[in-house]
């Protein structure tokens, strides 16, 4: 195949974007591809039109990669693209939208409230006392990934301070109730669920540093959850997929509370290619190599065809 690979691009995930395109690139090469890694900027669609590729792979995290903005793209370029669609990468990007969409049909997610625009701690106080949560409270970007402006906050100084963190990054902040549980990621490939894994960090919260630094966390496969209370999460999580119109994959983390209910925290329609990254671990642990993987991932596009050349 003819594989254009989009990686980088201007977003706070670029430098996690280009290390899981990087890695793609190596991956498809190796088993014989044609592959032309795409540094994504104003001059992508010349680019696009130039090599005229059969499919192509986004590694773009965060916006505009993720959040259906470069999926319309293609689509008007009647290119064959991986992940979701328009619809379902706008949806899943946006995290109080995604809350929403679950709590609608039943499924379990933690309870919060989306703040914004405009800074008002004393109404989000307000709106949270309302609905019976306390603190801690997760503070986090409405939109983005990687954990990237995400804070807890123990008490309505640390609020204040974990808005202003979040809003560098979006004009909207979603605030959750803080549940102590274990956590487990759940990914999806094809419809499928791919074998779940127990995420534990080593600095007592599953941050940025300890998502892309070598020994700061673990993945424990299986997860050490009953497993029928794993197997509630992985139909939770499938059901949600195909509520939110996703494809092709995605990757979701799931917190259980102290009932051991599994609660949703959301989904990642473009998650990390990188060699710590949760996706390729959960495939690798159902017999699918990485270059294999990636591969799959090109053929379900293309199978679907989503667009039609131009």
């Amino acid at each position: 195949m003819r594989v254009a690979v989009l990686m980088g691009g201007a977003s706070s995930e670029r430098e996690v974007s280009l290390i899981s395109g990087e890695a793609v690139t190596e991956a498809l090469e190796s088993i014989g591809h044609e592959v032309d890694p795409i540094d994504f900027d104003h001059l992508a669609i010349e680019q696009l039109m130039l090599t005229e590729p059969e499919v192509v792979f986004i590694a773009l995290h965060g916006c505009p990669g993720e959040d259906g903005t470069v999926q319309g793209m293609l689509e008007v370029l009647g290119m064959p693209y991986t992940g979701s669609g328009v619809l379902g990468s706008a949806l899943a990007i946006d995290k109080g939208l995604t809350k929403r969409f679950l709590q609608s049909q039943g499924l379990p997610t933690p309870r919060g409230i989306v703040h914004g625009p405009g800074f008002n701690p004393d109404a989000a106080m307000v709106s949270l006392g309302s609905m019976g949560i306390g603190f801690p409270i997760v503070i986090k970007p409405s939109k983005g990934g990687s954990t990237i402006g995400i804070t807890i906050a123990k008490d309505r100084s640390g609020l204040i301070d974990g808005l202003r963190e979040a809003m560098k990054y979006d004009s909207y902040a979603l605030l959750e109730e803080f549940i102590e549980g274990p956590e487990i990621t759940e990914s999806i490939l094809d419809g499928r669920v791919l074998p779940s894994i127990e995420i534990v960090s080593e600095t007592g919260f599953y941050d940025y540093e300890a998502k892309y630094t070598a020994g700061l966390s673990r993945h424990v496969v299986p997860p050490r959850v009953e497993p029928s209370l794993v197997k509630m999460a992985e139909e939770f999580v499938l059901s949600g997929f195909h509520l939110l119109q996703l494809s092709g994959m995605s990757r979701s983390e799931v917190i259980f509370d102290r009932d051991g209910r599994p609660n949703i925290l959301e989904y990642n329609t473009i998650p990390g290619f990188t060699p710590l990254s949760l996706f390729p671990d959960a495939a690798k642990h159902a017999g699918i190599e990485f270059p294999r993987l990636c591969e799959m991932l090109c053929e379900i596009a293309i199978r679907d065809r989503r667009g039609k050349r131009i």
